[in-house]
């Protein structure tokens, strides 16, 4: 592995429930018309929390749940479990279906960490998301379709790019993750236009990267 070479998140287990048990239901809070759940688990926390975004854009779903397991997944439960779970729900198993399909897609194809180090060990989320959909809107409080940079690192490279980034291009932190996160990292969602978005995820990027090259400035 060489520095920016990406890594990619592996989904782990992914199951459909039909037609969930109301009283189960009621525990998840969710809604009459939601009567089919769709679950997913993957290694990377991060990388799933986007993919589960675009899912409510692809398909008429909501993410009902969805929870970092503590110290990442190297201290994982069992081989399935990895990061994090999320779950889906819809009002047909058609629909969770769908939504399923788009998440684990997206998390394929490009929600993914970069390496900052030769080694491999270094690793960062600088991902710009053109329009947020309902999940993410939420989180940070702004309306569906909001440009965002998603950005998470270790938590010195982290508080330090995230400065800079802030700095570098015309955005506003909406969350911030203070070290350390569940999985011991940092980071926060950003928003602006979607050129200012990329050019914080850039900057980030920059800003993990100069760490990772000279980590003792003084």
């Amino acid at each position: 592995m060489t520095v920016l070479d990406p890594i990619k998140p592996t989904i782990l287990a992914t199951r459909l429930i039909p037609n969930v048990e109301r009283a189960f239901a009621a525990k998840l809070g969710l809604r009459d018309d939601q009567r089919s759940l769709a679950l997913v688990t993957c290694d990377i926390d991060d990388s799933l929390y986007a993919a589960l975004d675009e899912a409510t854009k692809m398909a008429e779903v909501e993410v009902v749940y969805a929870r970092s397991f503590y110290a990442g997944s190297a201290h994982a439960s069992g081989p399935l479990s990895g990061e994090i779970i999320g779950i889906l729900a819809g009002p047909s198993a058609a629909e969770a279906r769908a939504g399923l399909m788009a998440c684990v897609d997206y998390a394929r194809e490009k929600a993914w960490f970069y390496s900052a180090d030769d080694a491999g060990d270094l690793a960062f989320f600088a991902h710009p998301i053109s329009r947020t959909g309902s999940y993410l809107s939420k989180a940070a409080e702004v309306p569906q379709g909001t440009p965002m940079a998603y950005l998470i690192a270790p938590p010195l490279e982290a508080t330090y790019a995230l400065d800079i980034a802030l700095k570098s291009a015309d955005v506003e932190m909406k969350v911030w993750f203070p070290p350390p996160s569940e999985t011991n990292f940092s980071g926060g969602y950003l928003v602006g236009s979607q050129s200012a978005v990329v050019a914080a995820c850039n900057a980030f990027r920059d800003a993990v990267l100069e760490v990772a090259a000279q980590p003792l400035e003084v």
